[in-house]
C-alpha cells in the first residue's frame, strides 16, 4: 500500500512546540510533494478575552499573523506551498468546541491527508492550546497522525 500525501495540516499556537511541528509538517510535505496547512488554534483565555472584549481582536490577530509569516518563511526555505488560517479553540455556546474537534474539522474542511501535532508537555501555559488536543486527534483522527 502506497501512502499519498496532498494536504499536511499542522495545527501551532505560538509555541516552540508547535514551530517543531511545523518543521516535521514541511518535511513529510516535502518528501511527498504535497502542501502544508498551519490552522493557528486560539485558548479559551484568548477567546473570552476577545468575546469580553478584554483584549483586542485585531492585536490578537497581528499576533497570530506574525507567527504564521514565521511559518510561512520556514516553508519557503523548502519550497513547500504553505496556507494558514485562524480559529477558536474553545467556544462559550457550543460544549463540544475544544481544541482537538477543531483540529479534526479543520482537517475535513481542507481535506488534509496527514496531520502533525505537537505533542507538548503540560506546562499550564494559557497560550499553549495544543497540548491539550494530541490525545483526542490520535484517537480520532481518520488520516495518519505523526505526534511530535
Amino acid at each position: 500500500m502506497s501512502l499519498t500525501v496532498e494536504r499536511v495540516l499542522v495545527p501551532v499556537d505560538g509555541s516552540d512546540e508547535s514551530l517543531e511541528a511545523v518543521e516535521y509538517a514541511l518535511a513529510v510535505a516535502e518528501r511527498y510533494g504535497a502542501a502544508v496547512h498551519a490552522v493557528y488554534v486560539l485558548g479559551e483565555e484568548v477567546v473570552r478575552a476577545i468575546e469580553t472584549d478584554a483584549v483586542d481582536g485585531e492585536e490578537v490577530a497581528e499576533d497570530t499573523e506574525a507567527f504564521t509569516e514565521t511559518v510561512r518563511e520556514m516553508a519557503a526555505r523548502r519550497d513547500v506551498p504553505v496556507s494558514s488560517s485562524i480559529a477558536y479553540g474553545f467556544s462559550t455556546t457550543r460544549k463540544s468546541r475544544h481544541p482537538g474537534s477543531v483540529i479534526l474539522d479543520t482537517a475535513e474542511e481542507i481535506s488534509a491527508d496527514f496531520l502533525v501535532i505537537p505533542r507538548e508537555p503540560v506546562t499550564g501555559e494559557p497560550a499553549e492550546v495544543l497540548e491539550k488536543a494530541a490525545e483526542y486527534v490520535l484517537l480520532y483522527a481518520s488520516q495518519p497522525v505523526l505526534s511530535v
